[in-house]
């Protein structure tokens, strides 16, 4: 997986040649995360280096660059000495990507914090490239695997629709205090964190906010794909929601992946539409949004047709049904009441009716709804001004639904005051049956605009399904097996650090979501197409059977990273085919050379058996 997402390449030009020795190699050192965080849900630098120190073959260090001599377990300065050389890999990438380099370890005045924090955010060329290289490295880790879903064609039925939301990343870190003896503020070692507030009653955390795009599905859709995290951007809590947001979506088109709905919460629908929506419309993407309780109902008016819920309608729309969501909760709008549903479902033959889509520019030209030749409401004004006769009397057969419908008489009406204005104090909309909308006509109120009205059956099809998807996504990073929301498992300071620990975890979990999906949706007989997976020549794999004084069980300072390790056991072993161990998808291909005693998943006891007789 680490190969196939040319990080390397990233990370090998940014450093360039450097004198003196070359020390652990950062490939291997972000391998043994990847494989501890499969293994034991941690991406600490400890569980990695017990792995590489004591669990992997000589065959499989030497593949990635060490010494194929593992280090004594009983000579403690050899060991030290070998940790600190693998911590010092891993500061070296996280110093070459650092925008605002300082001792991570101590904790800086709040002042000369801020100074540094503000490295983050500046326009300095250089700060600004190595910002981007370090979003370049999360984004090709997060979209690796969805590459590889791709590929195989487990992507087939994905019709576009994103979610996007931002979930809380703690980190393992003491927010900013004041010194007892001074008083002096002093900030937090994580100088770019902040408090994460979410929507819910829940306290505050105080970390990151790590901004996810999550492949969804509407209730309209039909088929199966597995559920991915399609981008990934880390950032402090609240700042730059809108810019993370498509800077998760741009990517995308690069894979060749459809544009459809993107669902959001009310978080975005606050972003200045130059920032989100503008943006995401350009990629190709429909809106749908919901709103706060003060800005539901009549949100404003352009070319004289309403703004009501994102919708432009007609200005002869009744009042009832246009402020039929002013003032309601969000109780109410979760549960609509039978009265709500009617008036909504009324609101929907006064809207304008979508003519022409979107141009270049981002232009789209609208319909009167009385105009064309099937309009939704008759009005007497549209009739007065363009001099539209009263319609022939036909035959309407009453048993045909639809011929009812299509009559004038069961259309609703718009009812102009008494008397009507004149011609040259009317709208724009009333003299013209279309009108184009450019994207700057509604102002700021264009944040509200969204592509299906506001809790009809079509909105809930699509707002309510991608947006429980989002929040389970969220819930499966922060499950059992990985933990998103437990700092101790990302113990590692500085944003740098965390960002592409993050990146490591949810790299690993999309993995582990295409294997889950394999096993349910794919025969058993069919082949796994991985023609897009690097392999190793089989020369290189160390196929012998490992020794009994090599076995990583006689290490006194072995720590398995396997789970529900058995007394006495030098493996995890399964109980039965329900264990954790048993369904867990073998993530060590990412570089395709597994220690011989890691169980597989087919039957690790077996497997385990079939390693200790060679025949």
């Amino acid at each position: 997986m680490l190969d196939d997402s040319d990080i390397m390449m990233l990370i090998d030009a940014e450093f360039g040649p450097r004198p003196g020795p070359a020390g652990v190699p950062i490939r291997a050192v972000l391998v043994c995360l990847m494989v501890s965080i499969h293994h034991s849900g941690k991406a600490t630098l400890a569980e990695a280096w017990r792995l590489a120190a004591f669990c992997l073959s000589p065959t499989s260090r030497e593949h990635l660059g060490m010494e194929a001599d593992r280090p004594p377990a009983d000579d403690p300065h050899t060991c030290l000495a070998d940790n600190r050389r693998f911590y010092r890999a891993f500061d070296r990438l996280t110093s070459l990507l650092d925008v605002a380099r300082h001792d991570r370890r101590t904790r800086l005045p709040q002042h000369e914090a801020d100074l540094l924090a503000t490295a983050w955010q500046d326009d300095d060329p250089d700060r600004t490239r190595r910002r981007d290289l370090l979003q370049d490295i999360v984004t090709a880790l997060v979209l690796t695997p969805v590459r590889w879903g791709k590929g195989r064609g487990y992507l087939a039925e994905f019709g576009g629709d994103v979610g996007v939301d931002t979930t809380a990343a703690p980190v393992f870190a003491r927010p900013p205090r004041a010194r007892r003896s001074t008083g002096e503020l002093i900030a937090s070692t994580e100088i770019t964190a902040g408090w994460h507030q979410s929507a819910g009653n829940g306290p505050p955390e105080y970390g990151y906010s790590a901004t996810l795009t999550v492949a969804a599905r509407t209730r309209s859709v039909l088929g199966s794909f597995p559920q991915l995290a399609l981008g990934l951007v880390l950032d402090t809590p609240h700042k730059r929601i809108d810019a993370n947001a498509i800077t998760t979506l741009k990517p995308l088109a690069a894979l060749g992946l459809p544009t459809a709905f993107a669902v959001v919460d009310r978080a975005y629908t606050d972003q200045q539409p130059g920032h989100f929506a503008r943006p995401a419309r350009e990629l190709g993407y429909r809106l749908a949004l919901d709103y706060k309780v003060d800005q539901r109902g009549v949100q404003g008016s352009a070319h004289g047709a309403l703004l009501i819920d994102g919708s432009l309608a007609c200005p002869l729309m009744p009042g009832r049904l246009a402020h039929a969501t002013t003032g309601l909760d969000d109780a109410a709008i979760r549960t609509p009441s039978d009265e709500l549903t009617a008036l909504i479902t009324a609101r929907e033959p006064y809207l304008l009716r979508l003519k022409q889509s979107a141009n270049a520019e981002g232009a789209i030209r609208l319909q009167c709804p009385a105009a064309g030749t099937s309009p939704s409401v008759t009005c007497p004004r549209f009739d007065r001004l363009h001099q539209r006769g009263p319609s022939r009397p036909t035959a309407v057969d009453l048993t045909d639904a639809r011929q009812r419908a299509a009559h004038p008489a069961a259309k609703p009406r718009g009812l102009p005051p008494t008397p009507d204005h004149k011609a040259g104090e009317l709208p724009k909309i009333c003299h013209q049956r279309t009108v184009t909308l450019h994207p700057g006509d509604l102002g700021h109120l264009d944040k509200f605009r969204q592509d299906l009205p506001y809790l009809s059956p079509s909105w809930r099809g699509t707002y309510s399904p991608v947006r429980a998807m989002t929040e389970g996504l969220n819930g499966r990073l922060k499950g059992h097996d990985l933990d998103l929301s437990d700092p101790k498992n990302r113990l590692a300071h500085g944003r740098v650090a965390q960002s592409i620990l993050v990146a490591l975890l949810v790299a690993v979990a999309n993995d582990h979501f295409l294997d889950q999906w394999r096993h349910i949706h794919q025969p058993p007989d069919e082949p796994d197409t991985s023609a897009d997976i690097p392999e190793i020549p089989a020369e290189r794999l160390d196929r012998s059977r490992v020794g009994a004084g090599h076995h990583p069980s006689h290490n006194p300072h072995f720590r398995s990273p396997c789970r529900n390790t058995q007394p006495g056991a030098g493996i995890a072993m399964p109980s039965d085919a329900n264990s954790d161990l048993y369904q867990r998808p073998d993530t060590t291909r990412a570089f395709r050379t597994p220690a011989p005693w890691f169980p597989t998943r087919t039957n690790p006891i077996r497997n385990s058996l079939k390693r200790q007789d060679p025949a």
